[in-house]
């Protein structure tokens, strides 16, 4: 099962069944990401996935009202879109 670190949150570690929505591990696991709509409209859960990008599926349409491709390249996507088939760490204070 992959390995989910939030870095934001003392660098806490879970384990989760392959392509799991990153928001709803947060959600179960105490994880700590910010959301508020949990369907890409409002872009609360911004989080950057500092390691294991590739571990991620492919960008939302939803995601792209929220970031630039540059910002895509550097990890940002929202964990409401975010589907996780291997390890990765997150976090969501997000650098500009």
């Amino acid at each position: 099962m992959p390995t989910i670190t939030f870095v934001s949150n003392d660098n806490k570690t879970v384990e989760a069944p392959e392509n799991s929505n990153l928001l709803r591990v947060s959600l179960r696991e105490k994880g700590g990401i910010p959301f508020k709509c949990g369907g890409g409209l409002c872009g609360t859960c911004k989080c950057l996935i500092e390691e294991g990008l590739a571990h991620t599926d492919a960008i939302k349409a939803k995601e792209r009202k929220h970031f630039s491709e540059e910002e895509f390249a550097a990890g940002h996507r929202l964990a409401c879109q975010t589907f996780v088939n291997g390890d990765i760490k997150v976090s969501w204070v997000l650098r500009p």
